[in-house]
């Protein structure tokens, strides 16, 4: 019966995995087709590695959504959920900074489950925007 039930909490565990994975790239593909065609605006995945290994402590691909108009820099994180990963989003905001010297002007956060400590934290420590409804998004 164990054995079982660690069989099944294995295999909820990968879909739920799959789930988040798949849910955040359409995500991330259809607000790229919506900028990109209705704006004119330039979406792009970056992911790069870091051989430093600044943003993990340890040499890793660092993803991120880009999006550039009128020369104005926006970094973009959007994820299932948010908790103490804002730091992480800090870090690599900093690391594309540094390897692409351009400073971003704006960084946004999309999840539908941020903690509570992550939005104060993202808000003002970080200066970040962070959307978990459609309803927060605002057009600064």
């Amino acid at each position: 019966m164990d054995e079982t039930v660690a069989r099944l909490e294995h295999t909820f565990g990968a879909m739920g995995a799959r789930w988040r994975i798949n849910t955040e790239r359409s995500f991330r593909d259809a607000l790229a087709a919506i900028l990109e065609k209705s704006f004119g605006v330039v979406v792009i995945n970056v992911n790069e590695f870091d051989d430093e290994g600044t943003v993990f402590g340890q040499p890793e691909q660092v993803e991120l959504d880009v999006v550039i108009h009128n020369g104005t820099l926006i970094l973009i994180e959007i994820k299932s959920s948010i908790n103490t990963s804002i730091y992480v989003f800090e870090r690599k905001v900093r690391f594309y900074e540094r390897r692409h010297e351009h400073k971003a002007q704006r960084l946004i956060v999309i999840s539908p489950m941020i903690n509570p400590r992550a939005r104060e934290i993202g808000n003002k420590q970080l200066g970040m925007d962070l959307y978990a409804n459609s309803m927060d998004v605002s057009t600064q």
